[in-house]
């Protein structure tokens, strides 16, 4: 049995609206991450004022600092989500552009 040549794949045609449509889903996406950073900010900000109170007793301070270590551990999550956001959304610009090239 003979496999022969087989015809090159049809690349796919541009179609400016569905690069369009791609690149604000994208965009979206990033919007979406970005509202989620906000979120973490507003838990910081509670975690913060929880900090800040006054705890007298031996539980009161271990609350304190196991909230500190949960806060930090939030913050770096934060800045990676924030990187994150920032990466697609410099993406969704690209998604236009590299439209027109093959897929």
């Amino acid at each position: 049995m003979s496999l022969g040549l087989m015809p090159a794949a049809n690349p796919p045609t541009f179609d400016p609206l569905e690069c369009a449509s791609r690149s604000h889903e994208v965009q979206r996406l990033a919007w979406r991450m970005k509202a989620c950073v906000d979120q973490a900010d507003t838990v910081l900000a509670s975690l913060r004022k929880i900090q800040l109170e006054d705890w007298q007793s031996p539980a009161g301070r271990a609350y304190r600092t196991t909230v500190a270590v949960h806060a930090s551990a939030l913050m770096r999550a934060r800045e990676g989500l924030d990187g994150a956001a920032a990466a697609v959304l410099r993406h969704s610009q690209n998604v236009s552009v590299s439209g027109g090239r093959g897929r």
